[in-house]
């Protein structure tokens, strides 16, 4: 079936998605423990503006800023009773920013993991949680989200619960794991099995892929594996922007604009059709990353050895990790 997610990718081939939605909301003075979400009705000229700057920096895809907008989430803040207006709202101000753009630009809206623990190691029930992920879908789809966009994920059972939330409430999805233990999610998933996680859920998902995790070298090699596993996906890499470093309380972003650039044209070659930034990406760090991504020439399929010399160590690699030169021959909070 035919959605504007897809088209636009048939179009244009390879697509941009946009930077770090925590980060910038921090630099415009979202205080530590403060939910993004509210921001959405306190302060909307702000989230217009988040999403204003990415548009202008290239993005083809803007994420509404949803992120916790689960009643679980909301909970924290003693706003679960207003999920779908908050999450309705998200969805609106992106769609308008996205209307007016020069280009075709895409509205996904964010749909983050609820922080609670399925059963059996935690309270949460499958249907429960299913009952939540439509909960604030519904919303998204209500303020004009074009696709539902589960991110940052760690557990296959939410994962799936939030694609089945998608499909009954009639939108496209898209899932994004974080591999950020020891080269798999906290719950255990390689990114090499990312692909079969909901591949049976409605007509499956547009695209999988990585977010967020550790650094921008680590999510190549999550890359390297994702592509290798299935070189006929769609995979998303939205990495953070270079090794995230503590200085003294504050939280520091390792990577430049080229360096970022550098990373884009290394997901291109290494398979991926949809590139992004997470944790530190700003509008400067995009632009660069557009510019590669228009000026980019093929290369070879990347090493690991490649990604290291050229992007920095990896920190999340563990004893039994292999390089991946080549397609295998079979087939918050925590914001951003």
């Amino acid at each position: 079936m035919s959605n504007p997610l897809s088209d636009l990718l048939a179009e244009k081939g390879i697509l941009l998605a946009d930077g770090a939605t925590g980060t910038s909301l921090f630099a415009m003075g979202l205080e530590a423990g403060e939910a993004p979400e509210l921001w959405n009705e306190a302060k909307p000229e702000n989230i217009v503006k988040l999403h204003q700057d990415f548009v202008d920096a290239g993005a083809d895809i803007i994420l509404t800023n949803s992120f916790g907008g689960t009643r679980h989430r909301l909970k924290l803040h003693q706003a679960d009773d207003r999920v779908h207006e908050l999450n309705r709202k998200a969805a609106a101000i992106a769609r308008a920013v996205a209307d007016k753009a020069p280009r075709k630009v895409i509205t996904a809206g964010s749909v983050g993991p609820t922080g609670e623990l399925l059963q059996p190691l935690g309270a949460l029930s499958y249907d429960d949680a299913v009952e939540a992920f439509a909960e604030q879908i519904e919303g998204l789809k209500a303020g004009g989200a074009d696709v539902a966009w589960i991110e940052t994920m760690s557990s296959p059972e939410e994962i799936r619960a939030a694609a089945e939330a998608a499909v009954k409430v009639g939108l496209p999805y898209v899932y994004t794991g974080s591999f950020d233990t020891a080269g798999k999610t906290m719950m255990g998933l390689h990114p090499r099995d990312i692909h079969g996680v909901a591949k049976d859920i409605g007509e499956g998902p547009i695209a999988v892929g990585a977010n967020c995790g550790v650094g921008a070298a680590d999510i190549l090699s999550s890359l390297l594996d994702m592509t290798g596993a299935d070189p006929s996906a769609t995979v998303v890499v939205k990495g953070n922007c270079g090794i995230p470093e503590f200085r003294g309380s504050e939280i520091h972003y390792s990577g430049t604009p080229p360096l970022m650039a550098d990373y884009a044209r290394l997901a291109i070659d290494a398979g991926a059709r949809i590139i992004g930034g997470c944790c530190g990406t700003s509008c400067q760090h995009l632009a660069a990353m557009r510019q590669a991504l228009d000026t980019h020439k093929a290369a070879s399929r990347p090493t690991i050895e490649t990604i290291v010399e050229r992007i920095g160590p990896l920190r999340n690699k563990t004893a039994d990790a292999t390089p991946t030169a080549a397609p295998r021959e079979r087939g918050r909070r925590r914001p951003s």
